[in-house]
């Protein structure tokens, strides 16, 4: 049993809610679209899934289907008195607070294996998942359901388009890619722009071996003069010749070098700084 637009919409009429534009409310009331995103994630009996932005639960119940325990996170306290009557005989677990502010360790203990399945607010998609990634080793994999923008520029690789210093970020921890897209009609009320789903898996270690902080630090600089060879964009912080013994081209641009380009830059520039004059 998962939820459909005429039960979404009574739902919200009983209870006098109102979608919170301010917490990026969009409720999906399309049964086969979440029961296609719980079979996506691959998740099943013996899984841990958290969900972080459970609503009105209609992604929350598709994927107790699937037998697997359900942690759910929902921010709106106005949210709680429809969400757990729903969700909670079905064995998942309700729980009120902000992600971007919970203990995750708390919340899913020491083990790994969680998988995070969500319909993410597009307020905050980027700034959870990079903040998941890089604190929260209990979490292995992710599919999330984020505007179709987020989504390219969490998987881009080096070279496309979307490609920023947030895919570049992704890939120094996970593998990530878009594994669907989803229409704005299956939502309530219906956003402006179409979502997508991104699955990302996180890596067993660091795709490179630089010095994180260093690495961050370039990619930031780079980024934020895109437009600009990276001679110019790297002024003061990375010499042409440490470029070229990293074997990157001074005359590139931030968007032309994937992670192991960056790292080889981050881990010269850090061997450069330590050797002596």
């Amino acid at each position: 049993m998962t939820l459909t637009r005429k039960e979404v919409l009574g739902l919200l009429e009983r209870h006098d809610l109102r979608p919170s534009r301010a917490l990026g409310q969009n409720f999906v009331v399309d049964p086969n679209t979440v029961r296609r995103i719980a079979r996506l994630a691959g998740v099943g009996p013996g899984d841990r899934v958290v969900e972080v932005g459970a609503g009105l639960g209609s992604l929350t119940l598709a994927l107790a289907e699937t037998g697997a325990e359900v942690v759910a996170v929902e921010r709106d306290r106005r949210l709680l008195p429809v969400l757990r009557p729903l969700v909670e005989p079905k064995g998942v677990r309700v729980v009120q607070g902000d992600a971007l502010a919970l203990d995750w360790q708390a919340l899913l203990g020491t083990g790994g294996g969680w998988v995070m399945v969500s319909n993410l607010p597009y307020n905050v998609a980027v700034p959870l998942v990079m903040e998941l990634l890089a604190k929260t080793g209990g979490i292995s994999r992710m599919l999330v359901m984020v505007q179709r923008e987020v989504g390219a520029r969490l998987a881009a690789g080096a070279g496309e388009e979307a490609y920023g210093a947030v895919s570049v970020k992704v890939a120094y921890r996970a593998r990530a890619s878009v594994v669907g897209r989803v229409p704005s009609t299956v939502f309530v009320p219906r956003p402006r722009v179409e979502s997508a789903l991104v699955a990302i898996e996180r890596l067993g270690e660091p795709a490179v071996s630089a010095d994180e902080v260093r690495l961050f630090a370039l990619v930031n600089a780079g980024f934020a003069h895109r437009r600009k060879m990276l001679r110019r964009a790297l002024a003061g912080l990375v010499s042409e010749e440490v470029m070229v013994a990293a074997g990157v081209d001074p005359e590139a641009r931030a968007e032309e070098l994937d992670i192991e380009a960056w790292g080889r830059l981050a881990q010269w520039a850090t061997d450069n700084e330590r050797s002596p004059s």
